[in-house]
C-alpha cells in the first residue's frame, strides 16, 4: 500500500491556510496544520489531518515542533498578515515583526523542512506570496518588502534545491475573500489619525483595499492550485491567483515603470 505523501501547511487556522488543509486531506494527503491555535481542528479532525501548535516567530517553537516530524513531502508556507502604515510612522517594532513572520518565519520552516525531503528523496515547497511581491502599493511597504523578499528567497531555492529534486514555487495570489482583512491587517494607528499628512491618500486607498480583499475571490481557488503544483512537476516557478494578480502583473511586466505607476495611480485615484 502506497504511504500517504505528508503535507505541512503553515497559518493554517483561517483562510488560505485552512482551504488547503481541508482540500489536501480530502484528496488523501496526510496534512499537519501548523497552527498557534490547535484546538480551531476540531471540525477537521480526522485521519488525514493533524493539528501541530507550531509558532513561527519562535525558533525554539519551530525547532520543538519538528521534533515530531519524521517524514515531510510538501511545505507549504502560508503564514502572514499585512502591516498597513506608511514608512514615516511605522516603528522599530512593525518593521522587524512584519519580516519576522513573513520572511524569517518562512525561512525557519523551509530550514528544518529541507532535510526531511533530502532524506526522503526530493519534495516541493510552496510560498504563497502576493502579487504585491512584484508591484508596489502605498501604505503597504514593509508588506510590499516582505513578499519581494519571499521571491527572492523562491528564486534561489530553486538553484539550491534542485539537486535534491525539490522543487521551489510561489503563488501570487491578488485579493482573496479570507480573514485577511478582517484579522490579519495590522494598522498603525499615526497613519489612521484623521490628523495624519497622509489622511488624503488613507481615505482614498485604504477603503477600496479592504472592499477589494472583503469581495476577492474564493480560497479554495488557491487550495486547487496548490494540488495541481504539487501533482505537476512541470509546473512554472510561478503562477498568479485571482483577478487583481492576473490583472496587474502583464501589466507590470508590459508597462514601463513610469507608465505602470500612472495606471495604478489612476486605478485607485491617488
Amino acid at each position: 500500500m502506497e504511504c500517504k505523501k505528508v503535507v505541512l501547511v503553515t497559518g493554517a487556522s483561517t483562510g488560505m491556510g485552512r482551504a488547503t488543509v481541508r482540500f489536501l486531506a480530502r484528496q488523501g494527503f496526510r496534512v499537519i496544520a501548523a497552527t498557534r491555535s490547535p484546538e480551531s481542528f476540531t471540525d477537521l479532525s480526522n485521519g488525514n489531518v493533524t493539528a501541530l501548535a507550531f509558532d513561527i516567530t519562535d525558533p525554539k517553537s519551530v525547532r520543538s515542533a519538528f521534533e515530531h516530524i519524521d517524514r515531510l513531502d510538501i511545505l507549504v508556507n502560508n503564514a502572514g498578515y499585512g502591516l498597513v502604515s506608511t514608512v514615516e510612522d511605522m516603528d522599530e517594532t512593525e518593521m522587524l515583526e512584519q519580516f519576522n513572520v513573513n520572511v524569517f518565519g518562512l525561512l525557519r520552516v523551509t530550514k528544518y523542512a529541507i532535510p526531511l525531503m533530502r532524506k526522503g528523496g526530493g519534495g516541493v515547497i510552496i510560498n504563497i506570496s502576493s502579487f504585491l511581491g512584484k508591484i508596489g502599493l502605498p501604505l503597504l511597504t514593509m508588506y510590499n518588502a516582505t513578499k519581494y523578499a519571499v521571491e527572492g528567497v523562491t528564486d534561489s531555492l530553486r538553484y539550491e534545491l534542485a539537486d535534491f529534486n525539490i522543487r521551489v514555487h510561489s503563488i501570487l495570489p491578488g485579493f482573496f475573500d479570507t480573514q485577511f482583512a478582517r484579522s490579519n491587517l495590522v494598522t498603525n494607528e499615526k497613519t489612521f489619525s484623521d490628523h495624519s499628512p497622509y489622511a488624503g491618500m488613507v481615505s482614498k486607498l485604504a477603503p477600496q483595499i479592504v472592499e477589494q480583499i472583503n469581495h476577492g475571490n474564493d480560497a479554495d481557488e488557491v487550495a486547487r492550485l496548490i494540488y495541481r503544483i504539487i501533482e505537476d512537476e512541470n509546473f512554472p516557478a510561478r503562477v498568479t491567483a485571482g483577478e487583481k494578480a492576473s490583472k496587474f502583473i502583464p501589466m507590470r511586466k508590459e508597462l514601463s515603470d513610469e507608465d505602470f505607476e500612472r495606471r495604478v495611480r489612476e486605478y485607485y485615484g491617488i
